[in-house]
């Protein structure tokens, strides 16, 4: 499995507009069969708010439905599976609250964003309870990824853990390869 955009439609009329977050069935109409047993939900006070890259090892490996819910963030999901042949390689998509998007991102894969916006709020559905035992990631500015993250010109705002994480060279093999490399979002 590989990241997907996935764009739910909304019902709008007069009073504004109406949509369905989450629908197991529609998801697994479109590969996405992940059950979610979790929700999270974050607030950032201030553009240039980065939070990542993070994902939980097996056996407490999660996949992730991310959307904005106030404002606007970049978020990225970066191929962790280190027999994979785009371990490394990145995606990433505006998400915002006006356009509805979301982005999946599967197990195998980390997870990170940045605020466009002050007063952004991001929501996720996790496919297993948070573990801090089994938390991993890697640094957001690692040039082996050289992601493209559109900061500000001071740089992000960062808390101490992601500040301190390790290298995507020393990232351990917890991941299997499914035979799936990483490949563009389907817009």
């Amino acid at each position: 499995m590989i990241p997907k955009l996935v764009r739910p439609r909304r019902l709008a009329d007069q009073r504004g507009w109406f949509c369905e977050t989450y629908n197991v069935q529609a998801l697994a109409e479109i590969g996405i069969a992940d059950v979610f047993v979790q929700d999270n939900h974050s607030f950032s006070q201030h553009a240039g708010t980065l939070r990542g890259i993070h994902c939980q090892a097996p056996p407490h490996a999660q996949a992730k439905l991310v959307r904005c819910s106030a404002g606007a963030v970049f978020d990225v999901a970066v191929d962790l599976r280190r027999r994979s042949p785009t371990f490394g390689r990145w995606v990433g998509a505006r998400l915002t609250a006006e356009g509805g998007e979301q982005l999946f991102v599967p197990v195998g894969f980390g997870h990170g964003f940045v605020t466009l916006t002050d007063a952004a709020e991001v929501q996720y559905k996790c496919s297993a309870l948070y573990a801090p035992a089994s938390e991993a990631g890697v640094i957001w500015n690692d040039p082996a990824m050289a992601i493209d993250w559109p900061l500000p010109t001071g740089g992000p705002v960062l808390s101490d853990k992601d500040a301190v994480l390790p290298r995507l060279d020393a990232f351990p093999e917890i991941f299997p390869f499914d035979g799936n490399p990483l490949a563009p979002l389907e817009n």
